[in-house]
């Protein structure tokens, strides 16, 4: 359960308090409808109704439970934490590794280290903001608990969210620029996206070469949109895939279960404070590898 203070203000006098929860607190529809069924709504530390009028000076606290989720078997291995407070994650995913479980995901995942890591934690559930495909590796946040994932769905793709990839890409790739080009999901795949003008849902992403070179080129890229695969898709469409990219490119056998896409930075506003929190994350030395070594055998 996460428990919210906040003081009113001189403006807030004979505000009713629901009002008040729900704009400057930014208490969802339904997380307000469960806390007033479950007595979780307080003025000065006593239960109030949602008309109660607010004065100033009045220390408003609501009391957020989360729904209960299904277990998620607990896996020992260690997670890399670079930020971490009570309302979210900053994690550095290591790469080849699923973020989530899911029916086709039998294997272990993201979700199963961070389960065994708060094992002692009642109700813990892992809500990844920017989810990071398996062969990716690098930064992606994380809800502790719904009001912050609720708080931080808003701020994806604005200006508040920012995230960073680096790409070490096939072939000599110049210059920087942005890629307008629509995404759709490739009729005959199942996972598999393509660049579609007819049938495609926008998508935008800016690119800056940092490092070019005869058989590999370092990108900088950040995104504009969040679609399926969109750095993937967006590189192979200029003619230049991740390397090791085994559905839009091809494997790399010095990469095994990965490609060459890592999420360098990522800046956000906290859910609950305001304050902006920012962390990097240099590129793996397997992927800095590519850089300086030859082309791998196509055979």
């Amino acid at each position: 359960m996460r428990e919210l203070t906040r003081v009113a203000g001189p403006g807030d006098e004979g505000r009713p308090v629901k009002y008040f929860v729900r704009g400057d607190m930014g208490v969802s529809h339904h997380q307000f409808t469960s806390l007033k069924a479950r007595g979780g709504l307080r003025i000065n530390g006593q239960p109030v109704h949602a008309n109660a009028p607010l004065h100033p000076g009045d220390a408003v606290t609501v009391l957020l439970e989360d729904a209960p989720r299904a277990a998620v078997v607990p896996d020992p291995t260690p997670v890399h934490v670079v930020y971490e407070d009570e309302d979210i994650l900053i994690l550095d995913k290591p790469a080849p590794l699923p973020t989530q479980c899911s029916p086709k995901q039998a294997g272990m995942t993201l979700e199963n280290r961070l389960a065994w890591r708060y094992r002692d934690v009642p109700g813990f559930t892992f809500r990844p903001l920017n989810r990071l495909d398996r062969g990716t590796s690098g930064l992606m946040a994380a809800a502790k608990n719904a009001h912050a994932a609720q708080r931080l769905q808003k701020q994806l793709h604005t200006d508040q969210f920012v995230r960073e990839y680096l790409a070490v890409v096939v072939g000599r790739m110049e210059g920087e620029g942005t890629i307008d080009a629509p995404i759709a999901k490739e009729r005959a795949a199942t996972i598999r996206r393509v660049v579609d003008p007819e049938n495609g849902v926008r998508a935008v992403t800016r690119y800056r070469v940092e490092q070019d070179g005869e058989s590999h080129s370092l990108v900088r890229l950040r995104l504009e949109t969040g679609r399926t695969h969109q750095i993937r898709v967006h590189l192979q469409h200029l003619g230049h895939p991740v390397a090791g990219d085994f559905l839009y490119g091809r494997e790399d056998p010095r990469l095994p279960g990965r490609f060459a896409l890592h999420s360098t930075y990522l800046r956000l506003a906290h859910p609950v404070t305001g304050e902006v929190i920012e962390r990097t994350s240099p590129l793996p030395e397997a992927l800095r590898r590519l850089l300086d070594g030859p082309q791998p055998d196509p055979r």
